[in-house]
């Protein structure tokens, strides 16, 4: 058992014995509620001092049995205390006060469930992006791996599928969860919960067996990916289109920096609305490969043409150098940048 609660269980014992032996002492000797409490008091701290009053035989009993208790009950508070500081609690302690600040400060954030081999290869995927995140662990020897690795997540130690856990992880305010414990049978229940509480929230969940992606989806799990699957077809691809799999890996690993494909999303207010892909000059002015745009129907449109008008809530599938991709991230951003560009760019449309 973890020392602080054995320190917080002790002084609730403590506690106990206080409130019986005072009692004890105004049922049995009839004595007012502050005499009975310093009785209480002197003889659970073994001070040595007289008695208030004279004691009948029943509380003679009755005193010897408290000291008893108390006497033990006092050496587990100190041995507590003691492992406690000899261990590093107060440092741990104080350090996770500061990682529960920090989560409840989080917004727009995501949450992690399960610090598995997949959740910590997505954890290290958000903070290469970076992304805000929180991890939800209830495995104790995970717990301490999160600490020793010095990565620097923040983690809350809880079961993912009690509310009052996801409450604390800040689901309310979150953009997303992604389930990914080993388990479906928790998957689903995690899934359900999330949904429970935050009704908007994106759900991606782990299948392991054939059949669970149904029922995750009925839970509500906006998107069901099944690592096995997902491994599986990946070997034959590199068996069958080596090359089409090597450029994938090329352009969407974190580890290859010459190349890489983003979705960039155009947003409400920006000043490329109503223009299209070719007046708005992305490609001349940045160098990109727009690959697709996504509709906010959800309508994929791949290879598209220069006359592609761009709506508000489009995604933008873009191929190329990092440097470029943040310059085009920046411009979609700008609403300054809007006006010249367009200017520019649709009179040699023209």
């Amino acid at each position: 058992m973890d020392p602080v609660r054995h320190f917080k269980i002790s002084i609730c014992v403590l506690l106990l014995l206080l409130t019986v032996g005072t009692c004890g002492y105004m049922t049995l000797e009839g004595w007012s509620l502050l005499d009975a409490l310093y009785m209480t008091v002197i003889t659970l701290g073994t001070v040595g001092f007289r008695e208030v009053h004279d004691l009948s035989h029943v509380g003679k009993v009755f005193t010897m049995m408290l000291i008893f208790f108390g006497v033990g009950v006092i050496g587990y508070i100190v041995g507590s205390l003691a492992q406690i500081m000899f261990e590093g609690q107060f440092q741990r302690i104080i350090g996770r006060k500061k990682v529960e600040k920090a989560i409840s400060a989080l917004d727009g954030h995501y949450i992690i469930c399960g610090f598995g081999r997949i959740g910590s290869l997505i954890c290290k995927e958000f903070a290469a992006k970076p992304l805000p995140f929180v991890v939800v662990e209830k495995d104790v020897e995970m717990i301490a791996q999160m600490e020793q690795d010095g990565h620097g997540y923040l983690f809350l130690p809880g079961d993912a599928t009690v509310d009052d856990v996801l409450l604390r992880a800040g689901i309310k305010r979150a953009k997303g969860l992604i389930s990914v414990v080993t388990s479906d049978t928790e998957n689903v229940y995690i899934t359900l919960t999330a949904r429970g509480l935050n009704p908007d929230l994106f759900i991606l969940a782990r299948a392991g067996e054939e059949g669970s992606e149904l029922k995750l989806k009925r839970a509500g799990a906006n998107k069901v990916v099944s690592p096995y699957l997902i491994g599986g077809s990946r070997m034959a691809q590199a068996i069958l289109r080596p090359t089409v799999v090597d450029f994938i890996e090329i352009a969407t690993g974190r580890e290859h920096m010459e190349l890489q494909m983003e979705e960039i999303l155009i947003p409400a207010h920006s000043g490329f609305i109503a223009e299209t892909l070719a007046s708005s000059g992305f490609r001349k002015e940045t160098g990109v490969i727009i690959v697709g745009v996504k509709k906010q129907t959800g309508k994929m449109v791949f290879n598209p043409e220069s006359h592609t008008k761009i709506e508000a809530h489009d995604t933008l599938i873009v191929l190329g150098e990092p440097a470029a991709i943040e310059k085009l991230d920046q411009l979609v951003r700008c609403d300054s940048c809007a006006e010249e560009l367009i200017k520019k760019h649709r009179k040699k449309d023209e």
